[in-house]
């Protein structure tokens, strides 16, 4: 009810392409009542019925019994089991739903049941050019950690010629800084795990006192 008979939305009355360039043009906001009520081909009958219908909605009280209703959902999604169920919440009171509604947008989404979309994380765009060598490159570093990118590459290279260019200079210097990083972590944590050596055991320890 309260989306049909009070809530305007613009639909698309026609759209053309102009080369690269598409032009829409959109009809006057209005509710699905008032286009039933406009449309020719609609009775008196059903316009008298829609007219009655509408007299008789408040859309302040609408839109608090939707509220409500989903607050209710929410209450009945978060109980753990049913046997912990709270029951069916009191719709507020108007003055009270009323003095909200002049605060809401600065909360953004008032609904009960909105909630914040988990940002996704960005994945490949391209597949890795790097693929097929990426263990044998790390077999290297391993070896030898000391080499830098571009000597890694130029081994590449001269192992595989034509396949992989200089452009991928930068791809091997993000694998290196990653390989790193994990080494210096392992040697760190390693290092901190150890027990620490002593000269002396413990019943050798004389205690003075």
């Amino acid at each position: 009810m309260f989306v049909n008979f009070f809530q305007p939305s613009a639909k698309l009355a026609e759209k053309h392409r102009d080369g690269a360039r598409v032009h829409k043009r959109y009809h006057t906001p209005a509710t699905p009542c008032q286009r039933l009520l406009d449309d020719p081909r609609t009775t008196d009958v059903t316009r008298a019925l829609l007219r009655e219908l509408l007299a008789d909605l408040d859309p302040v009280l609408l839109l608090r019994n939707i509220r409500t209703a989903q607050q209710r959902l929410v209450t009945l999604a978060d109980a753990p089991s049913p046997s912990t169920m709270i029951g069916e919440s009191s719709a507020p009171p108007l003055d009270a739903f009323l003095s909200s509604l002049r605060t809401a947008w600065q909360n953004g989404e008032v609904r009960p049941t909105a909630s914040n979309k988990p940002k996704q994380k960005r994945g490949r765009r391209r597949p890795d050019p790097l693929k097929n060598v990426t263990e044998q490159l790390k077999v290297w570093f391993e070896e030898e950690p000391w080499r830098s990118a571009s000597e890694l590459l130029e081994r590449l290279q001269a192992e595989q010629p034509g396949h992989y260019p200089d452009a991928l200079l930068r791809t091997v210097q993000r694998r290196l800084r990653i390989w790193r990083s994990e080494q210096a972590c392992a040697l760190v944590f390693t290092s901190t795990t150890e027990p620490m050596a002593t000269g002396r055991t413990a019943p050798e320890m004389n205690v003075e006192g």
